[in-house]
């Protein structure tokens, strides 16, 4: 594996589910060693499922949905001192946090209105639940916030009386409101799905073709495509580091539901990136297929969705 990419040399995959409390031997790639990784499952608010979209920067802080006793959706906010806390709506009963802050201050989602219409939001502990707006539209989506504050999504542009607009993605910061990223050349819709601290923005945008490409935007600059890998169709970032690499997932072939995880490396002012299949970073015959790669931290550590013998399992993936 090292004669591929050195940065493969040694990983760890932890296998994650969505059992209570429980511990599960990790595979280790090399040395033949096995740890075990005790997992937290931070409940429901009353009701029988929950699923975790964001993690702040110590683990300290999970965000999500839960359902409640009524079989309602709502955004939570868990801490091991507080439990799962519901953060509210704007006027109709459904909630999702998508992501939360390094230090777990803010949190970011989606919220439904009176008129059921998506809403973006930002929460805090001292403001409550703040309606981000709409590029013009009556819909919007926050995917996720930086350290800073700057919060991404997709937000739709306003079209006829009743008729839904195409989606771009945005930023938005306190003063400033949403910005407007536009989208790859010819393409309609966008969506950016993670920030980091340099205010870097990744996500996907169509292109004139309608095929889907993974960006990245830096600074103020236009949208630049990150690279795909061979045979590669189409593809989405879903996170961006503060030291830099992105992950997501490529699109191989025709079959648009066949994806491998993806990590696309960057050296110091480059643009675009240059993807490595994170199955290549795994042991060869250990029963794996990384699929997505949904979030990177600045230590490295990556973690997404596969299949583990056929059957679909989240997995944490570390270099050693």
């Amino acid at each position: 594996m090292k004669s591929k990419v050195g940065l493969c040399s040694a990983l760890l995959i932890v296998l994650v589910t969505g059992d209570p409390a429980f511990t599960r031997s990790a595979i280790a790639s090399g040395g033949g060693g096995t740890t075990t990784q005790s997992v937290i499952w931070p409940g429901t608010l009353g009701g029988s499922s929950s699923q975790a979209y964001g993690v702040s920067s110590t683990g300290s802080v999970i965000v999500g949905y839960a359902s409640n006793a009524a079989g309602q959706y709502r955004a939570f906010r868990w801490t091991a001192a507080t439990g799962m806390r519901d953060l509210g709506d704007f006027g109709y009963a459904y909630a999702s946090a998508y992501g939360v802050s390094g230090d777990g201050s803010i949190v970011v989602g989606e919220a439904w209105d009176a008129q059921f219409n998506q809403r973006a939001f930002r929460w805090t502990a001292a403001g409550g639940l703040q309606d981000l707006g709409t590029l013009g539209g009556p819909y919007s989506m926050a995917s996720a916030v930086s350290a800073a504050g700057v919060v991404v999504g997709k937000a739709d542009l306003p079209r006829g009386q009743d008729e839904r607009g195409p989606t771009h993605a945005f930023t938005y910061q306190s003063g400033s409101g949403m910005r407007d990223l536009g989208t790859l050349p010819g393409g309609a819709n966008s969506r950016a799905y993670g920030v980091n601290a340099a205010g870097e923005v990744v996500g996907f945008s169509e292109t004139g073709d309608g095929a889907r490409r993974a960006f990245l935007v830096t600074g103020g600059g236009p949208m630049q495509v990150l690279g795909t890998l061979p045979g590669g169709s189409g593809s989405i970032a879903y996170a961006v580091s503060d030291a830099g690499p992105a992950v997501g997932a490529v699109t191989t072939g025709d079959d648009s539901t066949a994806t491998r995880a993806v990590l696309w490396l960057r050296s110091p002012g480059e643009t675009g990136g240059r993807p490595v299949d994170l199955n290549d970073c795994i042991v060869p015959g250990s029963g794996w297929t990384l699929e997505t790669a949904r979030a990177i931290n600045g230590r490295g550590w990556i973690v997404g969705q596969g299949r583990l013998n056929g059957m679909r399992r989240a997995f944490l993936l570390k270099p050693l």
